[in-house]
């Protein structure tokens, strides 16, 4: 009688098991597509959005996000330009230059809440009394603040684009290059180039503190499925405040991307990446991660590349708004 019940148990539960794979799969297929580019290869610079995917988040809110990074000949916003990416990562400055293009953009989820640029110097002399100098900047964009700065201050700098600042940096091809606090700058440091806080520029501590990284959409886009954006969103966040109180096993999944993707990096490099993305969320005003524009930021920015050309008008606050 003992054994023929377990054998009732096993035929019950093997009948039961294609039901429940069928269910799991059709779960699955109810799950949202949402396609996420961040503007640059696999780095602990989008670990939130890492975090999010890998915990659950974006799947307890109804999406299957994929996130494709750009490569070579396909940036980040020429996938949104063209509708393979329903979302991107997005300096406020590219965005104001795309929206003043004639292509309106949402901004969904605002992660940046301070500026990461630095100008650093070969020779450890204050960059910004250069003038004339040859100075390298990334040819994927970013440095258009530096542009008007330097412009504002008659430097007559010689802007050099490149795929990478640092490697013409170290080759001594030029004087000074551009570098973000979480990226290059450590880079710089690992070489011997440079020493800490020496021929460096930090331009948010001159009165230039304006935001950059930020999650944006099309406005056709987001009209057509704000429910899911919202929902990215929403998880997104999630995962960054996640990443936050979690940093080591954040650095654990970030390096699992890195590694899935052969980025030549280190974890060192990664986790001072990390640690400096993650300050630099916190509102200088409150101390709190808010992930929101912030209106001043935008007006500053704005004025200031319409003032130099860089925009053909000024784009407002309002219209980067849900």
């Amino acid at each position: 009688m003992k054994n023929g019940r377990h054998i009732l148990a096993i035929l019950t539960l093997a009948a039961l098991m294609p039901a429940a794979l069928c269910q799991a799969q059709t779960k699955k297929s109810e799950l949202d597509t949402f396609i996420f580019s961040p503007q640059w290869s696999a780095q602990a610079q989008f670990a939130g959005y890492y975090v999010a995917k890998e915990k659950g988040f974006y799947e307890e809110e109804g999406l299957d996000v994929q996130i494709v990074h750009p490569f070579s000949t396909q940036t980040a916003e020429d996938r949104l330009r063209r509708g393979v990416s329903h979302a991107a990562t997005l300096t406020l400055t590219e965005a104001m230059s795309i929206v003043d293009d004639g292509l309106p953009l949402v901004n969904i989820l605002q992660t940046s809440m301070n500026s990461a640029i630095l100008l650093v110097s070969r020779y450890g002399g204050d960059p910004m009394k250069l003038r004339g100098a040859k100075v390298v900047t990334w040819r994927a964009g970013f440095g258009q603040t530096a542009k008007c700065i330097a412009s504002q201050s008659h430097l007559s700098y010689q802007w050099i684009t490149a795929a990478s600042c640092v490697n013409l940096f170290i080759a001594g091809a030029v004087d000074a290059t551009l570098a973000m606090s979480y990226n290059e700058y450590n880079q710089l440091l690992q070489t011997g180039l440079i020493k800490p806080g020496e021929g460096v520029y930090r331009f948010s501590e001159h009165g230039f503190n304006i935001q950059e990284d930020g999650v944006y959409m099309t406005r056709t886009a987001f009209n057509r499925s704000r429910s899911k954006a919202e929902a990215f969103a929403r998880a997104s966040r999630r995962g960054w405040e996640w990443a936050a109180e979690h940093p080591e096993e954040t650095l654990e999944i970030v390096m699992e991307y890195v590694r899935s993707m052969r980025i030549p990096t280190n974890r060192i490099l990664q986790s001072l990446m990390l640690d400096e993305i993650l300050r630099l969320q916190l509102d200088p005003d409150t101390g709190t991660r808010d992930f929101r524009l912030r209106p001043d930021m935008v007006r500053q920015a704005s004025g200031l590349m319409a003032k130099e050309g860089l925009l053909s008008r000024e784009v407002k606050y309002e219209e980067l708004l849900p």
